[in-house]
């Protein structure tokens, strides 16, 4: 198993991206380019969805019996990552919003 470390980081990496992602969505919508706002909510999705599966990996391991030490850095990435779906979610309604609005 690659080093446990380095997962929790892929973790903060990629909700980071998915992040970042949907807040560029939010920028584009703002101006008016719905098309770039739907990109942007698609590359979030995608790096969140990156993420989840990293996540999701770690879970079945523990089911396995593969026990996952708990760090501060663990916490970090999980409450990263949920940081992050929370801000897509909420990007993809603002979205549309403001394409109601125009």
């Amino acid at each position: 198993m690659e080093n446990l470390e380095s997962i929790v980081f892929q973790i903060i990496l990629h909700g980071g991206n998915g992040r970042s992602s949907a807040m560029e969505a939010i920028h584009a919508a703002k101006q008016g380019d719905f098309e770039g706002a739907k990109d942007k909510l698609q590359e979030s999705m995608d790096a969140l969805n990156e993420a989840h599966h990293i996540q999701t990996s770690l879970i079945q391991g523990e089911i396995r019996g593969e026990k996952t030490e708990l760090s501060l850095l663990m916490v970090h990435a999980q409450d990263h990552l949920m940081n992050a779906m929370t801000v897509r979610d909420m990007a993809a309604e603002m979205v549309e919003l403001y394409q109601k609005i125009k």
